[in-house]
């Protein structure tokens, strides 16, 4: 079986679609199976290593700072799905790349399917909520609507990352949705106190101090702001307890290189190498804070749990769904205030026994050898009925 994954939501340095998709490709060739992967990149070349062949198409840059492109090219995505002839096209984003995907696939006799990693129409709804009234808002949504089941209904198959999420999509008319949720290399992500104490010590990150992790882009989508204005707002009222800790990139790099020379409390890490080391940092932390209100699955906050790290944020999104720290009191409003009372009621708790409860949760529910056995399944099912 070969299986190719066209996206441009792909960074070098991190995010969770890359992570999946590394995941599967170490999944595939361990059975023996093909992974072809094209992505946009600086420059244009193929790179073949074991059954792994990468296609990078040379692309502009439209964020300097996680280094994601926009890829243009669409000629070269079609020579590589003609030289590669795969089994199964899988499109992980959705603008011009998803309909180029289709229309390749349908050219070439290749069997389709989508993964709908981003609920993108909520970016558009923010936006117009935030110019134009509430009849504006009223027809984006429907543009919306109409816009993801006209695409993702082309597809042999649309796989979603949470349950509420599948719901939600088949009520506005996707016939083809199966909700996959993604998973944890249970065999790095792991509690381990001694390991958590020496990277901390290496970190840098103070030992008399409760230290507050944040693992993503430094981005307005992931509600960034609103943690670095909850953290001054610890900061200002108990000052000398917490210390932030930030591993990511993004448009709001200004914002919090502007809190930590204000503060003195806060350390940020670009990006890191590699998942032992982000479970490293994961174990150092004492709680992890994630800020988002339209997150489609939350991998970093399964990631933290499962190294025995808890996690508070604010409730309501589809990240509800793999909390085992403690929905109760995460904070119900997407308000500063209400986000640093959270922080600091769930910071009041015993973090470690709290920690490995829900590490125990998400090692049995949540591994990526159960994902990959029923993602192989439905692409073996795709392609057996498939009729070009």
């Amino acid at each position: 079986m070969i299986i190719c994954d066209l996206t441009q939501f792909y960074s070098p340095f991190s995010g969770g679609v890359r992570r999946y998709v590394a995941e599967k490709a170490a999944h595939l060739e361990a059975g023996g199976h093909r992974h072809v992967l094209i992505v946009p990149g600086a420059k244009t070349e193929r790179t073949q290593e074991g059954a792994r062949t990468v296609y990078t198409i040379e692309s502009p840059l439209v964020s300097r700072t996680a280094r994601y492109r926009a890829l243009l090219n669409l000629n070269l995505v079609e020579e590589a799905l003609e030289r590669e002839r795969p089994d199964l096209i899988e499109s992980g984003d959705p603008y011009q790349v998803a309909w180029k995907a289709l229309a390749s696939g349908r050219a070439l006799g290749i069997p389709t399917v989508g993964f709908y990693h981003s609920h993108f129409p909520d970016a558009v709804f923010r936006s117009v909520a935030k110019y134009f009234g509430s009849i504006s808002v009223m027809m984006a949504e429907e543009i919306g609507r109409r816009y993801v089941t006209s695409l993702y209904n082309r597809f042999e198959r649309t796989l979603v990352p949470s349950h509420g999420l599948t719901d939600l999509l088949r009520s506005w008319g996707l016939e083809n949705a199966e909700t996959l949720e993604l998973g944890v290399d249970t065999r790095i992500f792991f509690p381990e106190a001694g390991r958590g104490d020496a990277a901390r010590r290496h970190l840098g990150w103070p030992e008399d101090r409760q230290v507050l992790l944040y693992v993503g882009r430094l981005n307005p989508d992931k509600n960034v702001r609103r943690l670095l204005e909850a953290f001054a707002m610890l900061h200002e009222s108990t000052p000398g307890r917490f210390h932030l800790a930030v591993v990511g990139d993004g448009m709001l790099r200004g914002a919090l290189q502007r809190l930590q020379e204000t503060t003195g409390a806060v350390s940020w890490l670009r990006y890191c190498n590699g998942s032992a080391e982000l479970a490293d940092i994961y174990r150092a932390a004492d709680l992890f804070v994630h800020p988002g209100v339209k997150e489609t699955f939350g991998l970093v906050t399964l990631e933290s749990q499962a190294c025995g790290t808890p996690v508070v944020g604010i409730s309501g999104s589809y990240m509800d769904a793999i909390n085992f720290s403690g929905l109760h009191n995460w904070s119900t409003d997407d308000d500063a205030l209400a986000l640093a009372m959270a922080i600091r009621s769930v910071a009041d708790e015993d973090l470690t026994s709290t920690g490995l409860q829900a590490a125990a949760s998400v090692a049995s529910r949540y591994s990526w050898d159960d994902v990959f056995v029923r993602l192989f399944a439905v692409y073996r099912e795709v392609i057996a009925s498939y009729n070009p």
